[in-house]
């Protein structure tokens, strides 16, 4: 007998359930996420040798739990947290949210939903998402670093600098001020642990973008052959597109990153919108890489983008015609790369 065993990850604590062909409910177990977590999972599990594991958000906190699993020679399934819960509201009789219910839900998408995501070893992808991930994070920092030093530069000195901001000019602006009062000698104080700060950032982004070109060039992608793709943007594609080949094909590549139109009708009515859907780091790759190709001149996406202004689109409408091209052919990059490893 076919069994599912859904489980719904906590970082404290992990809850499992059991569950037949056809929805009936065979066992359930609560463990505390501790090192012997595993092994009382499959010891509990050990009557169900026909079983399927699936975790909820196994790319989040159930990451370690299912790669364990995996590790031991278990199969495991990745549920998206909306598609439980979509379940868990459905349901007659069990819509409560308790960690039981949680579990329950998740081991009935898993039974129900078909072409969910197994669970893989880690590889290079997600050492580039990772990194890519990371990259990101220290690129949001400088930014908020950036905008409160100009915050208290323009306290400090009518119009403040220029908002390109580079140390050395940000150094020569704090160098020539003379502070009249308390509140802006402190302002000027705190400039100062920020321009250090960004100093900081800025070397850590130049580590971050040396790792990146490295990995990139590890991974022998064909991804940077693409005009306007480079080591940053590649790394996001791989990242977060993971295994591209459990893709049917490039359309439903596209509704993942969100760059297939939303279709509306009512009353025989029938529009297509922008798709607020999908993975959206994949979506702003996609964009990066869109905006480089219309900036050059000379570039086919440039071409491209021109001629859908001269159809009669507007400009976001063709940056989004574009976004579905590169989508497609990024879509194809990626089958072929996946294809010769």
């Amino acid at each position: 007998m076919k069994v599912i065993v859904g489980v719904d990850p906590h970082k404290a604590s992990h809850t499992a359930v059991a569950i037949g062909p056809r929805e009936n409910e065979l066992a359930r177990l609560k463990v505390r996420a501790t090192a012997n977590q595993v092994a009382e999972l499959l010891a509990w599990a050990k009557p169900f040798p026909n079983r399927t594991w699936a975790i909820e958000s196994a790319g989040g906190l159930g990451y370690l739990l299912a790669q364990q699993l995996v590790a031991a020679g278990e199969r495991v399934l990745d549920v998206p947290a909306t598609l439980a819960a979509r379940v868990r509201t459905l349901a007659t009789g069990r819509s409560q949210k308790t960690d039981p219910n949680d579990a329950l839900s998740v081991a009935i998408a898993a039974l129900r939903a078909p072409a969910l995501r197994s669970v893989e070893p880690t590889n290079h992808v997600e050492v580039l998402r990772l990194l890519a991930k990371r990259n990101t994070d220290l690129g949001n920092q400088r930014t908020r670093l950036v905008a409160r030093l100009h915050a208290h530069l323009c306290h400090l000195g009518p119009g403040g600098i220029a908002k390109e901001l580079y140390a050395s000019d940000a150094e020569a602006f704090l160098a020539e001020l003379k502070p009249l009062t308390p509140a802006d000698q402190v302002r000027a104080d705190l400039a100062v642990e920020l321009l250090e700060d960004i100093k900081r950032s800025d070397a850590q982004l130049k580590e971050s973008h040396r790792r990146l070109r490295t990995e990139i060039k590890l991974s022998g992608t064909t991804l940077t052959d693409i005009y306007g793709i480079g080591p940053i943007i590649a790394a996001m594609l791989i990242g977060y597109s993971a295994d591209v080949t459990r893709f049917a094909d490039a359309d439903h590549y596209a509704a993942y990153n969100g760059t297939a139109p939303v279709e509306f009708s009512s009353g025989g009515r029938t529009v297509h919108r922008l798709s607020r859907r999908g993975n959206r780091q994949l979506n702003h790759a996609l964009h990066l890489a869109a905006i480089c190709q219309i900036r050059q001149s000379k570039s086919a996406g440039r071409a491209y983008f021109d001629r859908k202004l001269a159809e009669g689109k507007t400009k976001k409408d063709a940056v989004r015609a574009l976004k579905r091209q590169i989508s497609n052919t990024v879509h194809r990059h990626l089958l072929n790369d996946a294809r010769r490893t």
